[in-house]
């Protein structure tokens, strides 16, 4: 099934939409390690519309990057169409996505979001305004329904569809479910089976053996990785050596868990700007590196307390050195 934009797998691999992470730095880190597709931050549409500097910000991006879908929020079909047409001409991304999946309170108070599930009709009007507002396609990402007595994700994707979404993501869970409990795979399959544009799976997919297996078991046209990719990369490059039946390389030893962290922390102050608050911003990041590395609770606890690069370098060499996690003076 072809892709309403260019990419060269078959199967391609997308970086998900997530507030705070899928920020420019990390969607090249994650370009440069395999993946075939990534997506901006959900991004708000009246934001957009008023030109606020920080929501311009987020929605730009580098040729690296691409191919690239920005994403956009809201529940106002003029202002959704308003920002898409923005998003068109201001930074002609490969495709223009609609957020349909956040759950995230303060985005569904305003009916944003997987907000949005809870009228159908709103979420028809919605895309086709968006549709008739850029020449980009436009894709959706939806949950399986808001909450379990209106879960039918195979009703809301048909009426997708029919709207003019030329490609669906689900991330099957409701809105009420948050990230509780698993991802009901068998969804992503019935939606598969009853669309004609292409289905991308999204979900509990935390390593490179649930890719393939979310491939075989729902024949999904692609899959999302979300959480999974968090302080791990590389897990798109292991993803793709399975997909095409070539061993998985061998896990990153701390040194290039180290240099990636630095590089990916290095891009942020770049963009950002090289600041404290830039820096204690990246804490996040720089727990995910060292999850699963010896001593990696004390690790992680030096470093959220960091208020420069010089002290993250600090701290990984001398853990490098000693094997051990340094004390502080």
């Amino acid at each position: 099934m072809r892709f309403p934009f260019p990419v060269a797998a078959d199967v391609p691999l997308f970086l998900a939409p997530m507030a705070g992470v899928s920020e420019a730095p990390f969607r090249l880190l994650c370009r440069r390690f395999g993946a075939d597709v990534v997506v901006s931050e959900f991004l708000s549409s009246e934001g957009l519309r008023r030109g606020s500097e920080r929501t311009l910000r987020m929605a730009s991006f580098g040729s690296e990057e691409r191919p690239i879908g920005i994403q956009i929020f809201g529940a106002e079909p003029e202002a959704m169409a308003d920002a898409a047409a923005l998003v068109t001409e201001a930074f002609a991304p490969e495709y223009v996505d609609i957020n349909f999946g956040c759950p995230v309170k303060k985005v569904v108070k305003r009916n944003g979001g997987s907000g949005c599930l809870k009228d159908l009709d709103l979420v028809e009007r919605i895309i086709r305004a968006v549709v008739a507002a850029t020449r980009l396609p436009v894709t959706v990402k939806i949950r399986s329904g808001w909450d379990d007595a209106h879960r039918d994700p195979v009703a809301i994707a048909r009426r997708c569809e029919d709207a003019g979404a030329r490609m669906l993501t689900l991330h099957a869970r409701t809105r009420t479910e948050m990230f509780s409990g698993s991802a009901r795979w068998e969804e992503i399959a019935a939606v598969v089976r009853a669309l004609r544009i292409p289905v991308v799976g999204n979900g509990d997919v935390t390593t490179a053996a649930d890719v393939v297996r979310m491939r075989a078991e729902t024949g999904c046209a692609g899959v999302m990785i979300a959480r999974g990719s968090f302080g791990n990369p590389w897990l798109f490059r292991d993803a793709r050596a399975l997909l095409e039946g070539r061993a998985v390389l061998a896990p990153p030893i701390p040194e290039e868990r180290f240099r990636t962290a630095l590089e990916h922390a290095r891009l942020t102050l770049a963009t950002d700007g090289d600041s404290p608050k830039t820096v204690m911003e990246f804490r996040k990041h720089l727990g995910w590196y060292v999850r699963g590395l010896p001593g990696a609770a004390s690790l992680r606890e030096r470093l959220h307390r960091v208020g420069s690069l010089t002290e993250v370098e600090q701290i990984f060499s001398e853990y490098l050195l000693t094997g051990e996690v340094p004390v502080p003076a």
